[in-house]
């Protein structure tokens, strides 16, 4: 059974980068739990049938895609209704996790996750790394890559839980701030793992 390390971090943080650096120079397999989770939304059977249940039949295009806008205007509404989708689609994005662990064939292997505390996420990983940026170039690449405002972008990340939070429960840190070397301190950090944990 692999081991399995639990990459999360803040909006901008730029912990998928982190993630593509792994794949990259490090061959680690990475499950990149939101991209899963909206396709699972779409050719989950339990998942179309529960939200549909919930939500209604507007939830679902007649294509078949999910009605985005229909789901966010339900999920938004109140926490509850959060809590309500997430019991539906978190435990089928957990098995789907599972099983794609089992087909792995590498000793380490990661899950991408930015709600990986607040998912229960955390319970599936054996390691967890938070990436870290600063909050003047988090909010600079959030502007970059959303074509949103700073307020807009501010807002998003207050959302969040906080760095702080994250790496009081976390194994290790990477900083992502534009100068300091990635691969330099994930080899640090595999290393490190390697030596203490396998």
């Amino acid at each position: 059974m692999a081991t399995i390390l639990g990459i999360t971090g803040g909006i901008g943080s730029g912990k998928s980068y982190v993630c593509h650096l792994l794949e990259k120079h490090f061959q680690i397999p990475i499950y990149y739990s939101d991209d899963e989770a909206k396709r699972l939304n779409v050719t989950d059977k339990v998942i179309r049938k529960e939200l549909t249940r919930l939500v209604g039949p507007d939830v679902y295009l007649g294509n078949g895609e999910l009605n985005k806008p229909v789901l966010a205007n339900y999920l938004f509404a109140s926490d509850a209704h959060a809590k309500q989708v997430n019991a539906i689609i978190h435990p089928r994005v957990k098995a789907d996790f599972k099983k794609w662990v089992k087909k792995q064939k590498t000793d380490i292997v990661a899950m991408e996750c930015a709600i990986l505390f607040e998912s229960g996420f955390d319970v599936l990983v054996d390691k967890i790394i938070t990436v870290t940026a600063p909050e003047d170039v988090r909010i600079e690449r959030i502007i970059q890559r959303d074509h949103t405002t700073e307020e807009k972008a501010r807002e998003r990340m207050n959302l969040q839980t906080s760095d702080e939070e994250r790496l009081q429960h976390s194994d290790y840190h990477i900083v992502n701030d534009g100068h300091t070397d990635i691969v330099q301190q994930l080899q640090a950090v595999l290393s490190f793992f390697r030596n203490n944990a396998l």
